[in-house]
């Protein structure tokens, strides 16, 4: 799988994609993921990427030329064709749903948002994906590229080293996690559940089954099954906690974006 990354900071992601998980399945080729950076992409003879806004208003917002004419040029470094995706607060909130369905594409192409956004020019030529962390919002989008990559990448064969890891974690089956200990059995008078030293396997299961619903329902009750609250669950809950970024009808929704890029040739519109 091969992610670009379009970003005014490159320095800034380096380290992070270098170390650990990452940078373990970047060495055995289970993942690629190249750093570009827009200022190379800009026809002003002083790299400028961005503007004022036209109407007025604080701040800057990133131009139509360097960033299209990157993706264009960076598209062409290979033949696989490539789901673009934005970062930007008025996206389609990330969550482990929206990184399996990224982890289906062979490559993906992210674009990092700053200063006050994109013209909304590059958004209707591009058609990408956008995507947000959450309702707040960032100095920039290198974050939010950091962890689409993180959370997409480690759920490709291998990469995390055990093939159950990804499978047995909050969020896969709708549930948070399971409480997990380790050595030493006791710990200034706590003790690890008893069922967990039985070696009895079948018990094991039933409890982290339980334990996680229990966990669930305590920390995130719009995640918990009906049969588990009692009550009907909320449309982004039956969403998966998916967070359309509609406003104004300007943006167009993530499964016409994600049906949009089928129709490239880049991944499946999964629901």
């Amino acid at each position: 799988m091969r992610f670009d990354v379009v970003t005014l900071f490159p320095e800034a992601l380096s380290p992070y994609l270098a170390a650990s998980i990452l940078g373990r399945a970047q060495q055995a080729g289970l993942v690629e993921v190249h750093l570009h950076q827009l200022r190379d992409y800009s026809t002003d003879p002083h790299r400028k990427v961005d503007d004022r806004p036209f109407g007025g208003g604080p701040g800057m917002v990133l131009s139509c030329q360097p960033v299209v004419d990157a993706v264009e040029a960076i598209e062409k470094l290979d033949p696989r064709p490539a789901l673009r995706v934005l970062t930007t607060p008025q996206g389609r909130r990330f969550d482990q749903q929206a990184a399996r369905e990224i982890s289906q594409a062979q490559r993906v192409l992210i674009l990092c948002g700053h200063y006050e956004g994109f013209d909304e020019r590059i958004v209707e030529i591009l058609r990408p994906v956008e995507i947000s962390l959450g309702d707040f919002v960032l100095t920039g989008g290198e974050l939010a590229a950091l962890a689409i990559i993180d959370s997409a990448a480690r759920l490709l064969p291998g990469v995390l080293g055990c093939g159950e890891s990804a499978g047995d974690e909050s969020f896969c089956g709708g549930l948070l996690e399971y409480p997990q200990y380790t050595r030493p059995q006791n710990y200034r008078g706590l003790s690890v559940p008893s069922v967990l030293l039985s070696g009895h396997h079948g018990e094991v299961e039933k409890w982290r089954r339980q334990a996680a619903a229990e966990r669930t329902r305590a920390r995130r009750p719009d995640l918990a099954p009906e049969s588990d609250t009692g009550a009907a669950r909320s449309p982004r809950a039956r969403a998966g906690g998916r967070r359309i970024g509609a406003a104004i009808g300007v943006v167009a929704p993530w499964e016409s974006r994600m049906e949009a890029a089928a129709a490239r040739g880049v991944a499946p519109a999964v629901r």
